[in-house]
């Protein structure tokens, strides 16, 4: 939208211009009367020129500041924004490296817990194999009191 006006703009100044420059550039006129009128509507499109640049500067300024103060406002936003990132990033971090070390002894426990495992199994072995060595001497034993 903003294109747009500037380009209206644009082109109404030249029309002035073009105004004001075909009043300027005309063949002299040798009748004083017509030369004041003529000098008139020249003085008249020069004040209306000026006028007409002052309201597009200030209307462009408007713009323009407007712009800046959007912009500035955004850029307030994104520091504010990219500031609370930075914090959030920080608290991931330590929570990342809080659930590494929580994963850490977990697998350490597990490991243990497989260690255990596995000297259960060695002294159920063990066991086993001093039961049936109990049971073949006693066996033994009740053939030679059988005998």
């Amino acid at each position: 939208m903003a294109s747009r006006l500037i380009k209206e703009d644009a082109l109404i100044r030249k029309d002035r211009f073009k105004r004001a420059g075909a009043l300027s550039f005309r063949r002299p006129i040798t009748s004083p009367f017509l030369m004041l009128t003529i000098g008139g509507e020249t003085d008249e499109a020069r004040q209306t020129l000026t006028q007409e640049l002052h309201t597009l500067g200030a209307s462009v300024d408007m713009e323009l500041r407007e712009r800046i103060t959007n912009i500035h406002s955004n850029a307030n936003a994104l520091e504010s924004q990219s500031k609370t990132l930075r914090n959030r990033t920080a608290a991931l971090g330590k929570t990342t490296r809080q659930w590494s070390g929580m994963a850490d002894g977990a697998r350490t426990k597990i490991k243990e817990i497989g260690d255990v495992q596995n000297w259960a199994e060695m002294i159920e072995h063990d066991l086993l194999l001093i039961e049936e060595t109990l049971r073949i001497v006693h066996e033994d034993e009740l053939e030679d009191d059988d005998s």
